[in-house]
């Protein structure tokens, strides 16, 4: 009687566990994170020796700029990024003398508005539009030419080279410059064009021409006139003496 107990017991048991809607059902397999967003500043601290610039990007703001066109636009986005040994490359104080907007123009001139993947820059136009603004000479042109696999860059102020390829995926691509790109537009300004002097029209000329000939006219008629008096005067003496004379005789 009591295996038969036992045996019962095993089977409600049993049972229970097998009912339908009871079953364990294995979970859901949980689909990846979409990718983040795409930093910039974040993927250049994880390539490292980019402090400065990294610090510059966010006084500036124009960390934030980028962060809202590579994730709300499809152009993409080309950075020269210089590393810390070529900030220090430069003379003592540089930074410091530039004022807010300054700066801003020498971190934008670092930027290139749309994506030049590294096989690009052989066939690229110049000079480069940088986020800068003007690519005009004495502005900020930026030009690019390759030699080989060696690929150079000129501001008209500085020369280097791309040292490295810091990270691309299609949409943003980051090189390493060996060199600050200082614009000219802020380290070597060029004094405005003279404007140029203002042209006198034909019909202008004409009427000052006829004017200077008729200031002369008056002083002319002036003189003749005068003339005219000294030779009548001398006449009536001439006629005054005759009569005088004839009247003594």
């Amino acid at each position: 009687m009591e295996h038969f107990l036992i045996l019962l017991l095993s089977t409600v048991l049993l049972l229970l566990t097998t009912t339908p809607g009871t079953l364990s059902q294995p979970s859901p397999a949980v689909a990846p994170a979409p990718p983040g967003p795409t930093n910039v500043t974040k993927i250049l601290e994880k390539a490292g020796q980019f402090t400065v610039f990294i610090r510059l990007l966010k006084s500036t703001g124009v960390a934030n700029q980028l962060y809202g066109q590579l994730n709300n636009s499809e152009n993409g986005i080309t950075i020269f990024a210089p590393s810390d040994s070529s900030f220090s490359g430069l003379k003592a104080g540089t930074l410091n003398s530039l004022t807010d907007e300054q700066q801003v123009e020498l971190i934008q001139f670092h930027v290139i508005p749309t994506y030049v993947s590294s096989s690009n820059f052989q066939t690229i136009s110049n000079p480069l539009r940088t986020q800068a603004g003007d690519s005009a000479e004495g502005h900020f042109p930026l030009n690019v030419t390759t030699s080989g696999s060696t690929v150079n860059i000129t501001t008209g102020v500085t020369n280097t080279t791309v040292s490295g390829n810091v990270y691309s995926d299609g949409q943003l691509a980051v090189y390493q410059v060996d060199k600050v790109l200082l614009p000219q537009q802020v380290f070597d300004p060029r004094p405005p064009a003279p404007a140029p002097a203002p042209s006198v029209s034909k019909s202008k000329k004409k009427k000052e021409d006829s004017d200077s000939s008729g200031d002369d006219s008056p002083a002319d008629a002036s003189f003749a006139s005068r003339n005219i008096g000294y030779v009548r005067d001398a006449a009536s003496f001439c006629v005054m003496s005759a009569l005088l004379a004839w009247f003594y005789l």
